[in-house]
């Protein structure tokens, strides 16, 4: 058993959100005794059905016995339950009540907001780096993603099969069961579209014309993706937060692996030093830097920027003390100072403190002018250490 970085509260009631297949179920049923706890699983659609039709027979069972904890699995697919469980938490403080969910866009349809300050949140995404320990290889990652099933598959052919299925299931389940869309053509097409768009700035016009949709219907084919946990947006940055909002998103799938299965490459290797390793490096990086913010509950913001000339920094890192971190994404295994050139381009306009960093997979970490070249590992170390 693989131990995962996301520690869970013992006592107070919690959300746990995440994409299906980063392992909520697994990780709640080996952290919290069966004893005196009641499981709901939403995945059945027998148990779906029951309490769909009478939330409130969750008090009549916590009223038949003394039950110390409630776990409610993918709770968004019955969403009036959540009227019940705002009930029981008022009622009965001794009970701790645990909700999973890969949706939330069914939850903000329902009671959800009600809960909010009385359950905490957690998130679970798939396998950081420091999860794999000694099953960790780069390679199988940029091919295959870091869904925690697939360290159970020996096999590419059979890690290939599950992200594909993956892929179909998801359409199956959260798309066409859920209602979240009306016609699933153009989202499926979509779908492809966002996994050649990943790591680049959102192009809503260019996208919707190439779908023959509206505008609007590719912000809410995005906003989906986003709900399902599925992806995340990369704001770009600006001192001005008004115009920090008007900027174009870049956006990111939660997954390499699933970019990949989206875009029909899971049995193609990446070959070192190309020009698409590079782009899954880059997102390899991003994806850490996410993951790794919610398990530690980091007070980090990130953005990225462009100028009008087109030069890019590729994550601008905020922390709590007001430092900014301008970070270049290489995935070069010796780096020089060439690779610092467009971070100090940006140095002479920055009017507070800051550090430019060089992250690759060059082991020797040090510092070339006014750049520091680490390590990507050491940097995320540097990044998220304990105080």
């Amino acid at each position: 058993m693989i131990k995962r970085l996301q520690k869970l509260t013992q006592k107070h009631s919690f959300f746990l959100f995440g994409a299906r297949g980063t392992g909520k179920t697994t990780l709640l049923k080996t952290l919290f005794s069966k004893e005196n706890t009641i499981w709901i699983d939403f995945l059945s659609f027998k148990e779906q059905q029951r309490f769909s039709l009478n939330p409130d027979l969750l008090t009549e069972i916590l009223k038949e016995r003394n039950y110390r904890r409630v776990i409610i699995d993918e709770v968004q697919k019955a969403p009036a339950i959540l009227d019940v469980v705002h009930k029981e938490i008022e009622n009965n403080k001794k009970i701790q009540f645990i909700l999973t969910g890969s949706s939330a866009r069914k939850l903000k349809r329902g009671q959800a907001n009600l809960l909010a300050g009385r359950l905490f949140t957690f998130a679970l995404h798939p396998f950081t780096h420091l999860e794999w320990n000694g099953c960790f290889n780069l390679n199988s990652i940029f091919q295959f993603g870091s869904l925690p099933i697939l360290a159970g598959y020996k096999g590419a052919q059979s890690k290939a099969r599950y992200l594909e299925s993956y892929v179909q299931t998801y359409l199956k389940e959260e798309i066409l069961i859920e209602q979240l869309v009306r016609k699933i053509k153009p989202f499926k097409d979509f779908l492809e579209i966002s996994a050649q768009s990943n790591g680049q700035i959102v192009n809503y016009s260019k996208i919707a014309r190439n779908l023959r949709v509206d505008y609007t219907t590719v912000q809410n084919y995005f906003d989906i993706l986003i709900d399902t946990y599925l992806g995340f947006y990369l704001r770009g940055f600006n001192r001005s937060f008004r115009k920090q909002i008007n900027q174009a998103p870049k956006f990111y799938l939660f997954d390499l692996g699933i970019q990949r299965a989206l875009l029909n490459k899971t049995q193609i290797p990446l070959t070192s030093g190309s020009y698409e390793y590079g782009q899954v490096f880059e997102h390899f990086i991003i994806l850490e830097l996410i993951r790794l913010k919610a398990y530690y509950e980091a007070n980090f913001k990130f953005y990225y920027l462009r100028d009008k000339d087109g030069n890019e920094i590729d994550v601008i890192i905020q922390t709590p003390a007001g430092e900014e971190i301008l970070v270049e994404i290489k995935s070069a295994l010796v780096t020089n100072k060439s690779h610092g050139k467009v971070l100090e381009k940006f140095l002479p306009f920055w009017d507070r403190p800051c550090s430019l960093q060089i992250w690759s997979q060059d082991e020797k970490n040090r510092k070339i002018g006014t750049v520091q070249h680490y390590h990507w590992k050491t940097a995320l170390k540097k990044l998220f250490k304990k105080p």
